[in-house]
This record gives structure tokens, sequence and C-alpha cells, in this order.
């Protein structure tokens, strides 16, 4: 019985990154968007996972993290002012938890 609620290494491994909005993130290389009239879907390839985004604006803001510098910006320039960011910082944290989202690696 020991172990059962053990982590193996290999799985702490692989852990998320720990969600910073102030950081540049952008898809996984194995994750699908497949835009719905609800929001979209998100598949990762990897791990299998399903994931619904509920609305068109979260949607942007995922699409665009490639073209800003952190999550924020990404809010700002979907028309997401900084007082109504929590609840997309969460969504956004739940898709850095689940892997579907990365940190960008920039060029150095």
């Amino acid at each position: 019985m020991r172990g059962l609620l053990t982590v193996p290494a290999s799985a702490q491994a692989r852990a998320a990154a720990p969600f910073d909005p102030d950081r540049g993130w952008r898809l996984h290389p194995q994750v699908a968007v497949r835009p719905e009239p609800f929001g979209a879907l998100l598949y990762h390839f990897g791990t299998r996972k399903l994931s619904f985004l509920k609305n068109r604006t979260i949607l942007t803001v995922v699409q665009s993290l490639a073209d800003h510098p952190d999550i924020r910006s990404a809010c700002r320039a979907a028309g997401v002012d900084d007082a109504a960011q929590p609840p997309y910082l969460h969504a956004l944290g739940v898709l850095v938890e689940s892997n579907m989202l990365v940190p960008r690696k920039d060029p150095q």
C-alpha cells in the first residue's frame, strides 16, 4: 500500500511551470484550437486532455499570446481592462496547470 499517494519523480519533472501572468506564454505545440460559436475547444494531443474556452474573448487572448510580452498585455489588446482581468487570469492559470499553455522561450 505504500506509494499509492506518492508522485513519482518523473511526474514531478513534467509538472507545469508556475503561472505568472507577467511573463510570456504560448500554446503548447501539441495543442490544437478549434473555434466554436461559444468560444473554442482545445485538445492536447500529448495528454489527450480537452479544454473548453467559454467565450470568444478568451479565445482571442489565447491566440494572441505569442504576439505579446505577457498575459496582461494580451488581455488588454483583446479589450479586457485590468479591472476585468481576474476571471481571465484564473482561466489562463488553469490552462497552464493542464499544460495547454507553456512558457515562451524568447531568443536571447
